[in-house]
């Protein structure tokens, strides 16, 4: 098993140094998923929910929660994001969330990319929360990470 490179030598959590990588483009895809109800489903759908258009404003706080991640996550470090893309689509069971981010930096940006996709998902949660208290989010996971 290899090391954490977040732990210092006295075993303390530790800001990673990463300012002898190399600038490189970096990309990464997470995706994620809520089972709501058909009849919550339905809702969306006809965009009839008191608090609005779920899914564009899951979209648009996915990509706002993915410019903060930073500030959430206490040792990941501030990036120059050039893309952030969040896309929902309905399931039979659900809405599924899939995000893309990308920049130019010395590190990954999974971590933004995992958090558009949470925010996203706790957004729909919390827009459809009074009408569904059956709501589970599940499955946020990394789908790719890349580098050129």
């Amino acid at each position: 098993m290899s090391e954490f490179s977040h732990i210092n030598t006295e075993g303390k959590a530790n800001m990673v140094d990463v300012g002898n990588k190399p600038i490189q483009t970096r990309n990464a895809i997470a995706t994620g998923h809520i089972r709501l109800q058909t009849s919550t489903l339905k809702l969306i759908k006809e965009n009839q929910l008191k608090k609005g258009d779920v899914l564009t404003v899951a979209e648009i706080a996915g990509i706002m929660g993915g410019k903060k991640t930073s500030e959430l996550i206490p040792l990941c470090h501030p990036l120059m994001i050039s893309k952030i893309d969040v896309k929902t689509s309905i399931s039979q069971n659900g809405v599924s969330i899939t995000a893309h981010a990308k920049c130019t930096g010395q590190t990954g940006i999974e971590m933004e990319a995992l958090t558009a996709v949470s925010i996203a998902l706790l957004t729909i949660y919390d827009m459809c929360k009074a009408v569904d208290k059956s709501m589970v989010i599940e499955e946020i996971k990394l789908l790719e990470k890349t580098k050129e």
